[in-house]
């Protein structure tokens, strides 16, 4: 594992086939996500955010049609695109191996009529990984007679800890947690959120899958919002929760009992019968005919050459990490060029770091100080 590995997900697009319609799940995702940084991704339920999980692990059911890409780099071998990877390459490399998974309701995810050390050794042992299971369980917070108990004798945080655990036994660089703290109290939430953290600083990639934007603000480096199976915006963590752009964003912390307590109003579309243009358009109140457009998606940059004027700055170049002249051709020589959007699409708005799919993007100073003054 290198300082470049990074999962990098461009397109990607996931369609399960009915016999009376479509669900269109996942639309066109982009994003990215390095070794040593959390991103969250975000978003109501029903959005498409365990989809997306189970389609960057190759576990989706026989009717889902999967397109676009989502390459592994780990800077030291050929990169792997987990879209297009044969069924043999994902259960032999990468799950266990490159990418731990982290499940939801991890008690419901363990073998009833084996105790956990059994499940603990049974992955080391197939895994490879030579560390003995008290000392795995030790890195996720368990005692040695934690491991002895059957799930049923787990509470919800040692079950969440076994989970976690599990995960590590491949000692993966990429940990993908779906919604790791449903069912949880606060306590415990807090706790699974300071080992992710944990995770991330000893330089690994953490990918969680989560509604729970209280827990993402404790642990998150960046984050991605989902909104009807489409990724709406991307952003540092900070400008995020301090006043997002996109209006979805703003609705969500609005929301919170911390903020407005103010629900959106409306209901997300059925993802069997999305609209033509931003699906938000009916519940925005900034919508103009311009919604009517689906906004062009963050283009993701290329990372920094060897020996280029920005290596070294993980934000150089980088629209995500907040770089003014990334893609603005008015920035000077040197800067990325445009990315002109096709016909009947508005291209994404950039604003303090923030990439947002949106036509009117929220912008005003005091649309921010109304979060940041709480």
């Amino acid at each position: 594992m290198t300082a470049t590995s990074r999962l990098r997900v461009d397109g990607l697009t996931v369609r399960f086939h009915l016999p009376a319609a479509t669900v269109h799940a996942v639309t066109d995702a982009r994003f990215e996500v390095r070794r040593g940084e959390c991103l969250a991704l975000v978003g109501e339920s029903g959005c498409g955010k365990s989809v997306m999980a189970h389609a960057l692990l190759g576990l989706l059911p026989g009717n889902a049609e999967v397109t676009g890409s989502a390459w592994l780099e780990t800077g030291d071998g050929d990169p792997v695109d987990l879209v297009a990877a044969p069924e043999e390459v994902l259960a032999r490399t990468v799950r266990g191996r490159r990418i731990g998974l982290v499940p939801q309701s991890p008690a419901t995810h363990l073998t009833p009529v084996r105790t956990a050390r059994s499940q603990l050794e049974e992955a080391l042992r197939e895994l490879g990984n030579p560390a003995s299971a008290d000392d795995l369980a030790a890195r996720a917070g368990l005692r040695p007679a934690d491991l002895d108990r059957y799930p049923h004798e787990l509470s919800g945080g040692m079950a969440q800890r076994v989970a976690n655990a599990l995960a590590l036994a491949g000692d993966p660089w990429l940990i993908l947690a779906d919604e790791p703290t449903s069912g949880l109290d606060r306590p415990l939430v807090d706790a699974t959120m300071a080992e992710l953290r944990r995770l991330a600083d000893d330089g690994r990639a953490v990918l969680l899958i989560t509604h729970d934007l209280r827990a993402a603000e404790l642990v998150a480096d960046r984050v991605a919002v989902m909104y009807a199976s489409r990724v709406v915006s991307v952003a540092p963590a900070a400008p995020f929760f301090a006043g997002p752009r996109h209006p979805y964003a703003a609705g969500l912390l609005d929301a919170l009992p911390s903020r407005r307590f103010a629900a959106i109003p409306g209901r997300p579309p059925e993802l069997t019968r999305l609209p033509g243009g931003c699906a938000f358009l009916p519940r925005c109140d900034r919508a103009s005919a311009a919604c009517e457009n689906v906004p062009e998606p963050a283009v993701l940059p290329e990372p920094p050459a060897a020996g280029d004027a920005a290596a070294g700055n993980p934000g150089a170049g980088d629209p995500a990490a907040g770089d003014p002249a990334a893609g603005d051709p008015a920035a000077g020589p040197g800067a990325s060029p445009a990315v002109s959007a096709p016909a009947g699409r508005s291209p994404a708005s950039r604003h303090d770091g923030q990439e947002v799919a949106c036509h009117h993007p929220l912008d005003h100073p005091l649309e921010l100080d109304r979060h940041a003054a709480r």
